[in-house]
């Protein structure tokens, strides 16, 4: 039976979670239909477009993302303390970017007379809607229901567009963000719809290698809407991805060419770094890169991180503990 939501997510645990989510009735998010020949490929932009507005409205970072042709990933980072810094001024405006609000608000909005009652009022929303903004349910809600209405719409049909909810994983520690990364963005490569990750339309490893090379600068500039890769761990540490954009780059070019050329055995010998300082044996991080999310449950991490959150969220035993001892020991 699949756990409640609030026993999959805990940001005592983890800010970091990958996210997918699937059509049904056979129906295409984006891409060409072979059975019916109709193209889709706009919805790709409806989806990606829809992400960065959400990732300017919500304390919610966009890690990673592939979109597919009847599903798509997001790996994202939740910044409850950034949530918690903002006025009740600044919660209000950024909800009502999203959503009407109620008449209490946008009477408050236009500076009406409210009572000393009425205020508390818009207090209490304000810390309601302060806790949405940095909640994973409501940005993947705020997320699909759009592009489900727009895409019955446009379908001229009613009911479900995506399946009865998303999927999402814990990521516990950097090696599972690594690999969870590193699986999303090769989503296209690993499907045969592109060559390299450059080629790869619609993922945010496209996004950082055009804005990278689209600058000459010392160092690689990042687009302002994805969550910057900061470097190695180190003390006063900003917030970011703990890994070097250069190091991660590399990383996913070397396990994308592996992927292409399908030689099983076959590992190269010029290793990117980033395995080095992960511990990461090359032969399991390329059967994670194929298999990421068939092969972990809701929670991925080492073993000692995932039997510390499953005590942490009160589970009675530690769901897929096997699969994390043996490719993140």
């Amino acid at each position: 039976m699949p756990k409640p939501r609030k026993a999959l997510v805990s940001l005592a645990a983890t800010p970091y979670y990958h996210c997918v989510s699937r059509c049904v009735r056979r129906a295409f998010l984006c891409g060409t239909d072979a059975a019916s020949g109709a193209d889709y490929e706009h919805r790709r932009h409806w989806i990606e477009e829809r992400m960065r507005q959400l990732a300017s409205v919500f304390a919610v970072d966009l890690c990673a993302y592939a979109v597919m042709s009847n599903h798509y990933h997001v790996v994202v980072h939740i910044d409850r303390p950034r949530a918690e810094a903002w006025s009740d001024d600044e919660i209000i405006d950024r909800w009502l970017t999203l959503f009407t609000g109620p008449v209490i608000v946008q009477r408050y909005k236009r500076n009406d007379a409210l009572t000393a009652a009425e205020l508390d009022l818009v207090d209490q929303l304000a810390e309601e809607y302060r806790h949405r903004l940095a909640d994973l349910g409501w940005f993947m809600r705020c997320l699909n229901e759009p592009i489900a209405r727009q895409a019955n719409a446009e379908d001229n049909c009613t009911g479900r567009f995506w399946e009865g909810r998303y999927k999402s994983q814990a990521l516990l520690d950097e090696k599972a963000l690594a690999a969870c990364m590193a699986y999303v963005d090769l989503n296209p490569v690993r499907a045969g719809m592109a060559e390299t990750p450059e080629y790869s339309d619609h993922t945010s490893i496209q996004a950082r290698i055009s804005h990278a090379r689209g600058h000459d600068q010392p160092e690689p500039l990042q687009p302002d809407y994805l969550y910057p890769f900061v470097g190695n761990p180190r003390e006063a540490m900003p917030p970011g991805l703990p890994f070097p954009l250069h190091d991660y780059l590399e990383l996913v070019d070397w396990t994308g060419r592996i992927l292409r050329e399908d030689k099983r055995g076959s590992i190269a010998g010029d290793l990117p770094p980033i395995l080095d300082r992960l511990q990461i044996d090359p032969k399991y991080w390329i059967y994670m890169a194929r298999r990421f999310e068939s092969r972990f449950r809701g929670l991925v991490g080492s073993a000692y991180r995932l039997k510390a959150a499953c005590t942490a969220m009160g589970y009675q035993r530690s769901p897929g503990l096997a699969a994390c001892r043996e490719l993140l020991a």
